[in-house]
């Protein structure tokens, strides 16, 4: 029994005997959120255009959160369950003369056809002392050195525990560490790695630790510490400025990694065993470790129903940007990282532009367009001259009013080309929707 298995056994207990307290049925919540999507994906320059992915889902999200008990050390509980539900999915990747491609919605079968339908599942106890709160279980991190991914039908979930205090007015401080994860499009609960590791190179081991000072009410510096261990270890710094310029704002985010290696990924010997990281490594350097600076710099203008931002990422060190990746989706926390790409090689340089309306301004509250165009070059490789770009396009609609209020559509639509990876065109249609059940 792992160490987050037995504390959770041990808050049952406590809970058993106090949840009937008030304030932990009563301020209790419920939802059930309803997506439905349709994901296509189109590999081009493929044999016989057999890399087409074309698969339609139902997904059922349930979270429960309860309230504490009282007194001075409050308990409570969070639950999370999650179904997935085939609606169509093109057929096998084993069979010959297939034009589809499963696998990005759903688990695959022994015959590599999507299953019908998949589920999971998982608990949170929580305690609260003052300004402090402390849960262990079931996790969804949403932080600067691990972020969990929500770009298909289901959310990814992480195993561990967490603290987060805000004793301090204006300070927030978070510290926990998480042992495994279940991928966006699995039930499998696995151990934690980073793209380029291989075989059976991964570990349990997530260390993590920071906080978010608001300095002033239109500036928050943030600084936060992540160690996979035997992979690497990170440290980050944020700015956020927030300046009214005449009649619109400009928001300012800053962001600079520094990360290194740690333990089996900094030896030979470990390396040989999987603990590697991607990148291209010339001029002598020692295959896969994590050597990788990456800042960046995003500015927005916001003015009426119009807002526009440029930016410019520098990724720098000679391996690629290392983040939390078991290979069945994951998100980092760069400016670069949207609907296909990442932009994260080693030795790339992106430049970002967007634009967006918000249609309330003409009367038509609800609806949003934006559109994103990022181009990357400077690629260390072989090839002196490896380049990509990504074109993205979004539109949201949320009914305001009536039977169905709150009911959203979003179409997104993205094309990458260039000579890092393979071309791709992508469209996703999502129907979203939520009921209140507490």
């Amino acid at each position: 029994m792992n160490r987050s298995t037995l504390a959770l056994a041990v808050a049952f207990g406590i809970l058993a005997q106090q949840a009937s307290a008030a304030g932990f049925i009563e301020d209790s919540k419920a939802t059930l959120g309803l997506r439905n999507l349709y994901f296509d994906r189109d590999a081009k320059n493929t044999p016989n255009n057999n890399a087409e992915v074309s698969e339609w889902g139902q997904g059922f999200i349930f979270n429960y959160s309860s309230g504490f008990t009282e007194g001075t050390v409050g308990f409570g509980l969070d639950a999370i369950g999650l179904l997935g539900v085939k609606l169509d999915s093109g057929g096998s990747s084993s069979k010959a003369g297939r034009e589809r491609t499963p696998g990005q919605l759903f688990p695959l079968d022994s015959d590599n056809s999507a299953v019908d339908d998949y589920s999971k599942a998982g608990v949170t106890a929580k305690v609260r002392l003052s300004r402090t709160e402390a849960r262990i279980g079931t996790l969804l991190p949403k932080l600067p050195v691990v972020n969990y991914n929500d770009g298909r039908l289901l959310p990814q979930t992480f195993e561990g525990g967490q603290v987060t205090s805000s004793e301090i007015d204006g300070l927030t401080l978070t510290a926990g560490q998480l042992e495994s994860t279940k991928t966006r499009s699995s039930t499998d609960d696995i151990g934690l790695r980073i793209g380029g590791a291989s075989g059976d190179a991964d570990t349990n081991k997530f260390y993590f630790a920071g906080g978010d000072w608001k300095a002033t009410k239109d500036l928050t510096l943030q600084y936060y510490y992540g160690n996979l261990e035997d992979f690497y270890k990170q440290h980050f710094l944020g700015l956020v400025h927030n300046w009214a310029i005449g009649p619109g704002s400009l928001k300012t985010d800053l962001r600079y990694f520094d990360s290194d290696s740690d333990g089996k990924n900094g030896s030979v010997a470990g390396r040989a065993q999987g603990y590697t990281s991607n990148g291209y490594y010339g001029n002598g350097v020692t295959l896969g470790e994590v050597d990788n600076q990456t800042w960046s710099a995003l500015f927005t203008y916001t003015l009426g129903g119009h807002f526009a931002s440029l930016g410019y990422q520098q990724v720098e060190g000679d391996s690629a940007f290392p983040f939390l990746d078991q290979g069945g989706g994951a998100t980092a926390y760069l400016i670069t990282d949207r609907q296909i790409g990442k932009f994260l090689s080693a030795g790339e340089r992106t430049w970002v532009a967007e634009y967006g309306y918000d249609f309330a301004k003409l009367g038509v509250p609800g609806l949003k367009a934006s559109v994103a165009y990022l181009k990357g070059d400077n690629v260390d490789s072989a090839d002196d001259d490896l380049k990509e770009w990504e074109r993205d396009f979004r539109l949201d609609y949320t009914l305001q009013d009536g039977p169905l209020k709150g009911l959203g559509l979003s179409w997104r639509n993205a094309s990458q080309r260039g000579n890092v990876t393979t071309d791709l065109d992508e469209n996703r249609l999502y129907l979203t929707y939520s009921l209140t059940l507490l």
